[in-house]
């Protein structure tokens, strides 16, 4: 049986999940080798699975979230771009039929320090 996402909805939910659970082995798993993550406009990226995993440990530091809301994917056999809000993503399925992370451009929302009245 093929572990991880079957679908790049599902890697986004399963994304979202890491990111809130804050379990850095998980999120990075859900990366292909040589993957990029770019976190808001600037330039910088981290690249591979060890840079990813430092940024967004780095990341969990501050008072930082992602909300997956995939608004529209567009699949060409086994590529897939994922428009969400706050995220761009090209997403790829592996030779063992799990979907990853190839491209992620992500926009992060802070976390509220207290509840709005």
């Amino acid at each position: 049986m093929t572990q991880g996402a079957r679908t790049p909805e599902e890697l986004e939910e399963l994304f979202e999940d890491a990111f809130v659970t804050r379990d850095a082995e998980a999120l990075c798993g859900m990366f292909a080798e040589g993957a990029v993550l770019g976190i808001g406009e600037g330039p910088d990226a981290a690249r591979g699975t060890e840079e990813i995993g430092r940024l967004v440990t780095a990341l969990w530091t501050g008072d930082w979230t992602y909300a997956a809301h995939p608004r529209r994917v567009v699949q060409a056999r086994e590529t897939a771009l994922v428009l969400a809000d706050g995220a761009i993503n090209v997403v790829r399925r592996g030779s063992d039929g799990a979907w990853r992370y190839a491209i992620a451009l992500l926009t992060l929302d802070s976390k509220p320090t207290k509840e709005e009245p």
